[in-house]
């Protein structure tokens, strides 16, 4: 008889982990090495399932003694500073242990292990002729999101499957939010309004054609490179369009972006642009307010059935330098939730990783503005409907 239980590894267990992985793997092995790496890596779980015989060990290498631990299995788990995901880097079962759910019961405790540390996602890769790790998997709840070729020592392909470990549990207390993805590189803007709209009145178009009025009416005409992206002065005007109530925060006066082009034509124009909106917005009811959005604000907005669209630095999230728009749909005591309508495809991004985004509200403060030596922090607050609209 052996007792079965499921515990961090420790240094004593290299030796074990070593035989484990010699006698369940032929090539991708860990190393010594790379064992001794990750259990010195704080942030990271090795998970091991232990077994303790009462009459002595038998682990079928004749090395077994009165009380010693024969370790069945192990789940290695890596959890990034960077991001609020976790990974199941290896995973393995002592070939004379399987079939009695040990595979199973490490992939809970390792979901168990990352949801206590805050992870949202738990993702891994699995040989594609796996056919009995991939059915445990989809019967755990995984989802297959991409594939990588030429993955493993021998050019095998890994299937990628991820699963959410936390949840955005839905409340009365929030709108829905539809989620639209943008169809260009540039049009961030109006896929984050279009989804504002749409919370708000079912009857919104959710269309490319509605994506890119919207895009022609706000963009700044200029941007870093490529096509012009869009500024709050213009969602704002293009929402009070659509007979929706808006009102703008940006934290500077003057025409946005105007740095990030050195051309003085094309400065030139920016301040036209600027001046163009202005003069439009003053026709309206538009409150524009330059301060910062606080994210109290924010969440109140939410409470009184308004949408924030908010200009974000997506360096925090994919390493890249750009503003970009998205849609905050809810707020709880840890998380921000957002809508990003960017999905990259070529990196396996699907829906279910962009709706209901959790971001830690640490992460958030970082994220929510944009430039280095004054951040500009800009948000559009789209309101119901106008009586006169209707």
């Amino acid at each position: 008889m052996s007792d079965l239980h499921f515990r961090q590894a420790t240094s004593d267990d290299l030796n074990a982990l070593m035989r484990l992985e010699n006698r369940c793997f032929t090539e991708d092995r860990l190393s010594r090495r790379s064992f001794r790496r990750f259990l010195d890596m704080p942030r990271d779980r090795l998970i091991v399932a232990d077994a303790r015989s009462e009459t002595g060990v038998d682990n079928d290498d004749g090395d077994g003694s009165e009380g010693e631990h024969e370790l069945l299995g192990y789940c290695l788990v890596l959890m990034s500073a960077a991001t609020r995901m976790a990974r199941i880097y290896s995973i393995a079962v002592l070939p004379t242990a399987r079939g009695r759910g040990i595979g199973e019961k490490l992939v809970k405790a390792a979901e168990r292990e990352a949801a206590d540390a805050g992870r949202i996602l738990m993702r891994l890769e699995v040989r594609e002729d796996n056919s009995g790790a991939i059915a445990l998997y989809n019967r755990l709840g995984y989802r297959q999101f991409g594939t990588y070729r030429d993955y493993y020592e021998d050019h095998g392909t890994a299937l990628r499957f991820e699963r959410r470990i936390l949840f955005y549990e839905p409340t009365r207390a929030f709108l829905p939010v539809p989620y639209y993805p943008q169809t260009t590189d540039f049009s961030c803007g109006p896929a984050a309004l279009i989804m504002a709209m749409a919370a708000l009145d079912e009857q919104q178009s959710l269309t490319t054609l509605e994506e890119l009025r919207i895009w022609r009416e706000a963009t700044t005409i200029f941007m870093l490179a490529g096509h012009g992206g869009c500024g709050p002065h213009g969602l704002a005007l293009s929402a009070w369009n659509r007979g929706f109530n808006a009102s703008a925060w940006i934290s500077t006066e003057g025409p946005l972006f105007r740095d990030t082009v050195r051309n003085d034509d094309k400065k030139r124009v920016l301040e036209l642009v600027h001046e163009g909106f202005l003069h439009d917005m003053g026709k309206t009811g538009i409150q524009l307010h330059h301060d910062p959005l606080t994210l109290e604000a924010m969440e109140q907005a939410l409470l009184d059935g308004q949408i924030p669209v908010i200009l974000i630095s997506t360096w925090q999230l994919n390493r890249s330098r750009v503003p970009h728009w998205v849609t905050v749909c809810a707020i709880d005591e840890e998380f921000v939730y957002l809508h990003d309508p960017e999905i990259d495809v070529d990196d396996g991004e699907t829906v279910a990783d962009k709706q209901y985004l959790p971001v830690d509200k640490r992460v958030f403060s970082q994220i929510s503005r944009y430039g280095r030596n004054q951040p500009l922090q800009a948000a559009v607050i789209v309101g119901p409907k106008r009586p006169e609209s209707l």
